[in-house]
């Protein structure tokens, strides 16, 4: 049986959103079973049947990015041609933005009135170069009018980086060091506090979710880091036409 999150946050009613798991799909193996993503080594035949199951719970197709750990923003219409982006934005109704992780960080974002919605692909690199700034920047709408929420990634617990990573971070503001833990010569990095301390220097002060941890629940979510080859899961936003 799929099974499917929803973003626990106070969204106007418009505001729809689904977040897969592993569960519920045909592939099979490193993948199994319901992975999303076609660039990670799985059959293209059960991706695309498994996306198929997917659509039946959305009111389109969704608009799926080449995602390159960049700042690229794209309009959903952009999208449509498989354009190299890391997130997405719209505000039309029924035009359902999506991104794909397995360890990195999705947000998702909406403003207030339920007229502006967009899926972020936020892992370190992402956030290193700036994409929360440059897709909140790049929202037709005041950031004190947005909200995020911070869905399944990889946790500080299980997320040990190099000093280059925490370097990086370092360039940009030294108050991103809060976000490192020393372990051993090397670092442990919480992706959900970097988004949280990100988003709110964009100017966006509602912020939820960020209670998950991919590595850590191997049954439900796919783990880069924990497995090496695996599958995708999908997190999803959309306006509905009410």
């Amino acid at each position: 049986m799929t099974q499917y999150l929803e973003a626990d946050w106070p969204a106007h009613s418009r505001v729809r959103t689904l977040v897969s798991t592993r569960a519920g799909g045909v592939s099979t193996g490193a993948w199994a079973s319901f992975n999303l993503g076609l660039q990670c080594g799985d059959k293209e035949q059960s991706v695309l049947e498994n996306r198929r199951r997917l659509r039946t719970r959305l009111p389109a197709e969704p608009a799926w990015l080449r995602q390159v750990h960049g700042r690229d923003v794209a309009s959903w219409t952009d999208a449509q041609a498989g354009v190299e982006a890391d997130a997405i934005i719209t505000g039309q109704s029924k035009q359902v933005c999506v991104i794909l992780t397995a360890d990195c960080l999705p947000v998702l974002v909406a403003d207030v009135d339920g007229r502006q919605v967009a899926a972020i692909h936020a892992g370190w690199r992402g956030l290193a170069a700036g994409i929360i700034e440059h897709t909140i920047k790049s929202m037709p709408v005041a950031p004190d009018r947005l909200m995020a929420w911070l869905g399944p990634a990889i946790s500080s617990r299980h997320y040990q980086v190099g000093e280059e990573v925490r370097a990086a971070f370092l360039e940009r503001s030294v108050n991103f060091s809060s976000a490192f833990v020393p372990d051993g010569d090397r670092w442990k990095a919480d992706l959900y506090q970097l988004a949280r301390q990100q988003l709110q220097l964009a100017g966006v002060k509602s912020v939820h979710g960020g209670n998950y941890c991919t590595f850590g629940e191997p049954d439900r979510f796919y783990s880069y880091r924990r497995d090496g080859q695996t599958g995708r899961m999908a997190s999803l936003v959309w306006l509905s036409g009410e």
